[in-house]
């Protein structure tokens, strides 16, 4: 079973599109009124709405979940999201996060404001994840979908057995978040972020596809957790 990776720019979110051999798979969708870009994205990539089957909700914050209700209502796709942020979705609530550190702390001060104002619905939730690992084969996707608390406590991530992790917010690696690749600027359990990167990395995972940013070789996280410095 292969899988081919579709990165596709949502605004300042890095959307992806996994396609298996049962149709596609989308991670996030990006803030809210993002259709029009989205249409004009899979039309230049010649796949049609009703291909995708499944997205998948990294956590429920808005700039990964805020234009889901409108893809689910054209694709007809199915939603995915962690049984603990279902809730927190359903109520389009912002799971607070607290700043990991100095520009941490001022980009939430700029930032969360204009978020938290922003209105949006939410979409229809068909499947909820748990603690156990929730497989997409189903969904002729060769990997799996894995519970990765630490930005938020609903956070997960989808893993390809060929190494690829798509991890939302476990790292950012772009403007405005951060010039290089990195722990997020944002967490509500630090620790607990730290303890879910070394449980991919047991995984075996080679390549981090962020929910922002470009992505970079495994490796990187894995030296800044080794650094006396985080």
């Amino acid at each position: 079973m292969s899988t081919d990776i579709l990165s596709l720019k949502m605004g300042v979110t890095s959307s992806y599109l996994l396609r298996g051999t049962s149709g596609i798979v989308m991670i996030d969708t990006g803030m809210p009124d993002k259709m029009k870009l989205f249409v004009k994205k899979i039309r230049s990539l010649h796949i049609l709405p009703h291909d995708i089957k499944l997205v998948i909700l990294t956590h429920s914050h808005i700039d990964h979940a805020g234009s889901a209700k409108e893809i689910q209502e054209l694709t007809g796709a199915q939603v995915m999201i962690h049984k603990s942020e279902k809730e927190c979705l359903e109520k389009c609530e912002f799971y607070p996060v607290n700043g990991t550190g100095t520009w941490g702390r001022i980009s939430k001060q700029i930032f969360f404001p204009f978020l938290k104002r922003i209105k949006y619905s939410a979409p229809r939730i068909d499947i909820e994840t748990g603690d156990e690992d929730f497989p997409l084969s189903g969904f002729g996707i060769d990997g799996y979908v894995m519970h990765t608390p630490g930005h938020t406590p609903g956070s997960v991530s989808v893993i390809l057995n060929t190494g690829e992790a798509f991890v939302g917010c476990m790292s950012h690696s772009g403007f405005p978040f951060r010039t290089t690749p990195g722990l997020p600027l944002y967490a509500s359990d630090i620790e607990k972020l730290k303890l879910s990167w070394k449980k991919l990395f047991e995984k075996g995972v080679k390549i981090i596809f962020p929910g922002h940013g470009k992505p970079f070789p495994a490796g990187i996280i894995r030296k800044r957790l080794a650094s006396p410095e985080v």
